[in-house]
């Protein structure tokens, strides 16, 4: 059975794993990058918490010692279901059975002028990106004239009050408010504010009700400015508008108000649903296909618990892997074997506000509760999901040494310089 995964991402990392080293079963991992990156803490690295490597992992390091499983850094051109090959930059690949988990993307919903100027973070290299934008900006603002443009330099606008929105506010006003006043002593950080912008009643909105008060009441004593249903109609890389009339200057904007799925071309427009997501049966199987399935962010399986979809995790998108791995080991010994249905169990969720400040929801019993317990059951978890004992280790000690000194000193700029030639560098000389 040659099988062929999309995307190295929580979902099809793990498929691949529960895949490894099993007879009767070849599989070809295909990924833009060759590292697994682990999302939930890309905030981090934005905020200069983590070093970008911390929370990456080589996907060849992964399957060192797998005898069935290869990678190959390739970027999907489009799928051909008829002829069941993926076309590839690199070349074209035959499967018998495909696994789209490409997961999705940042949403602008239409709107070019934000996804031109609005930070978005749904990638390892788009955290570096903002985190060298904040610095750059404040080392700007040392030389500002005008005091409006040194308010919009100093303004951070969150759009999105999600995990990732709450996550993200909450690090830079504690940046904000610890370390920031150290490195730039000649700006005034009272000035700073830190806006989280969202277009629903509430903070964490997926979550229980106490949650999403409970955040919202840390955030504010942390000193961000919460405003909830407000939408942004537009923003021109200097000011953001909002439904309400009101304007915000601002140099730095962080989009996470929505995502939406990778679909390749070559998958028929009938089958996707809002936010781009691909119809899958209870078996993550396409519907209209016997061998090609999708998991993870990119799929949407209605069930009864859950007519919407599932909710777009990576307990989700790991879980299903872990079925359909199975599911495909049974296919492989026999065509005929019964296969498992896919059910979700929510096991809870949880959001991280800041130092000591965290919430969590179980569902059974029903419990709701947060501070510093809840905080500490956040950390645990995401150290435990953490590829690499090495990887755990320096974030352990990043997180032990932030904790006790309030700082961290990854804020590096990293700058292009032109080369200058053998022959300039001579002439310069002489000179």
């Amino acid at each position: 059975m040659k099988v062929i995964i999309v995307g190295g991402g929580f979902g099809g990392l793990k498929l691949a794993r529960t895949m490894s080293n099993k007879k009767g079963i070849d599989v070809l991992l295909l990924d833009r990058f060759n590292y697994h990156q682990f999302q939930p803490l890309f905030y981090q690295v934005a905020t200069a918490g983590l070093d970008a490597s911390n929370i990456s992992f080589p996907l060849r390091k992964a399957f060192q010692n797998s005898k069935n499983i290869r990678f190959r850094l390739a970027d999907v051109k489009s799928i051909d279901t008829a002829g069941n090959k993926v076309l590839t930059d690199i070349g074209e690949f035959e499967y018998d059975i495909l696994v789209l988990a490409m997961g999705a993307d940042t949403n602008f919903f239409g709107n070019s002028n934000l996804a031109e100027n609005a930070f978005p973070m749904k990638s390892t290299a788009e955290a570096l990106q903002l985190r060298h934008h904040i610095i750059q900006n404040l080392e700007d603002a040392l030389s500002a004239k005008d005091p409006e443009e040194l308010q919009g330099m100093m303004n951070i606008v969150v759009v999105g009050g999600g995990p990732t929105g709450v996550e993200v506010s909450g690090a830079f006003v504690e940046l904000r408010n610890n370390v920031l006043p150290k490195d730039y002593p000649e700006l005034d950080f009272s000035k700073m504010n830190i806006y989280l912008l969202e277009g629903s009643p509430r903070t964490l909105a997926s979550m229980s009700a106490k949650s999403s008060e409970q955040s919202r009441k840390y955030l504010e004593k942390m000193g961000v400015q919460v405003h909830t249903e407000m939408h942004v109609k537009d923003y021109d890389g200097y000011n953001v508008l909002l439904d309400t009339g009101m304007k915000i200057p601002a140099r730095t904007v962080i989009w996470a108000a929505g995502i939406k799925g990778n679909v390749p071309p070559g998958i028929d427009p009938a089958l996707i649903v809002r936010g781009n997501r691909i119809k899958v049966d209870r078996l993550n199987r396409i519907e209209g296909f016997s061998n090609v399935y999708v998991i993870g962010d990119l799929a949407w399986m209605p069930t009864p618990k859950y007519p919407n979809g599932h909710p777009q995790l990576a307990t989700v998108a790991i879980k299903q892997a872990e079925n359909l791995g199975k599911n495909l080991i049974r296919m492989a010994k026999d065509s005929n074997a019964a296969l498992n249905e896919y059910e979700y169990f929510d096991k809870g969720s949880m959001a991280t506000v800041g130092r000591n400040k965290a919430v969590v929801d179980l569902p059974r019993p029903k419990v709701h509760f947060g501070g510093f317990f809840a905080w500490v059951i956040w950390m645990s978890l995401h150290l435990m999901l953490i590829l690499g004992v090495k990887n755990k280790l320096q974030i352990f000690i990043n997180w032990l040494y932030k904790y006790f000194t309030y700082d961290q000193s990854l804020r590096l700029l990293f700058r292009e310089f032109e080369r200058k030639t053998t022959l300039e560098k001579r002439e310069g000389l002489k000179v």
